[in-house]
């Protein structure tokens, strides 16, 4: 008795019109891999998306989408330091969207990940002090609060420069004095130089104090 094979119709696929068609060709392998268990190389795709969203396109929530989902597949594979970096930069690129508590729940989880690990803790203080600057940006208490929380979680933080920065401004805030709030910073910044991120984070503070010319001059 002759058999009948049925048609396959088990894959399929839809093109998306509206995605950029580069960008789209790049995501097909991605999900062939998946289906290998190759979360890895899945991950490294979706990172090249996200950069070519970044830098090419210029459309940083889709970047952010991408990062989020190449965290997730490196977490799958227990490469918990390649999602940190893919965390990071989701948390950086929220921050600057205004979505502070996203950006404030990640570098508090990638902080807690790191303060116990010998070779990694020394990067926890940074990612506690963004974390405090974005409560800062919302709130002035829920900075105040959020600081002595990360001093009692990891004691290192109390005596390290961006901890004093942070108490420094602070003091200059609740004292609505923009000229301290200034040299704190300008002494911060002689020692250890500002990037792009922490220098917009600063002035979206130190808009708040009344009276303020919006610069760190």
């Amino acid at each position: 008795m002759l058999s009948v094979r049925r048609p396959d119709f088990t894959c399929s696929f839809r093109i998306n019109t509206i995605r950029p068609p580069a960008t789209s060709m790049r995501e097909m392998p991605s999900r062939r891999q998946i289906h290998k268990g190759r979360f890895t190389i899945a991950a490294k795709h979706h990172i090249t998306i996200a950069e070519v969203y970044e830098s090419e396109l210029v459309d940083i929530e889709k970047a952010i989408a991408h990062y989020e989902q190449a965290a997730d597949y490196y977490k799958g594979e227990e490469s918990n330091s390649s999602a940190n970096k893919c965390l990071l930069k989701v948390a950086s690129y929220s921050a600057q969207l205004e979505q502070y508590p996203k950006a404030i729940e990640i570098y508090e989880q990638v902080g807690t990940n790191t303060m116990d690990n010998p070779l990694l803790k020394y990067s926890a203080k940074e990612y506690f002090f963004k974390a405090s600057l974005c409560h800062f940006i919302v709130d002035e208490l829920n900075a105040k609060l959020a600081v002595g929380k990360y001093e009692e979680m990891f004691p290192a933080f109390s005596d390290s420069r961006e901890c004093k920065l942070l108490k420094k401004l602070l003091e200059a805030h609740e004292e609505q004095n923009a000229e301290a709030f200034t040299e704190a910073v300008k002494e911060f910044d002689s020692i250890s130089r500002l990037d792009q991120w922490l220098t917009t984070m600063l002035l979206r503070i130190k808009k708040t104090i009344q009276g303020d010319e919006g610069d760190l001059k």
